[in-house]
């Protein structure tokens, strides 16, 4: 079998794509039960379920979740982590296991199926983690861009009294 791929700020696993599903709700195992139930069952308006069950690369960084085509390295979809809103194991079957992502263009959210048989609880956790890296960077950067922000509103309020302090030294002088 593949071996995942790491590097500093990234980590790729090989799975087996079992499909994407419109679900209702974003988030519960029941979703990831059901968008399973919905891609066993023939649904003849559904282009979404041509493509499974093909070999694919989870890409995972602090940007999201990339799942590409194998061979080609083609992208297929682009979760931005923000999306994400749930990711599980299923427990009736330990080797599935999925994310619920809401498009980032309108309120639809999309279940993505996975199998692997030996990654499925590893790669639920690596999300988490990535998810949880990703908040934290973004309030670390939100924390910086404040602090920036009144460094900036300080450093305006510093030039307007110098320029204040200028004019009444040159009208001394004069």
């Amino acid at each position: 079998m593949d071996e995942p791929m790491e590097d500093d700020v990234e980590i790729t696993f090989p799975v087996k794509f079992l499909g994407r599903v419109e679900v209702v709700r974003s988030d519960g195992l029941q979703i990831l039960e059901e968008a399973v139930y919905s891609l066993k069952t023939p649904d003849k308006y559904s282009s979404e379920k041509v493509t499974k069950n093909t070999k694919v690369l989870i890409f995972l960084s602090l940007g999201g979740i990339d799942i590409l085509e194998h061979k080609t390295k083609f992208l297929l979809y682009q979760c931005p982590l923000s999306t994400v809103s749930f990711c599980a194991v299923l427990p009736s079957s330990p080797k599935v296991f999925g994310f619920v992502a809401k498009h980032p263009a309108s309120d639809i959210y999309h279940c993505y199926l996975f199998q692997s048989k030996a990654y499925a609880h590893v790669l639920v956790s690596a999300i988490g983690d990535v998810f949880r890296a990703s908040k934290k960077e973004e309030s670390v950067r939100g924390g910086r861009d404040l602090i920036v922000e009144a460094l900036r509103h300080k450093n305006k309020i510093l030039q307007r009294e110098n320029e204040e302090l200028r004019r009444k030294l040159a009208a001394q002088r004069s």
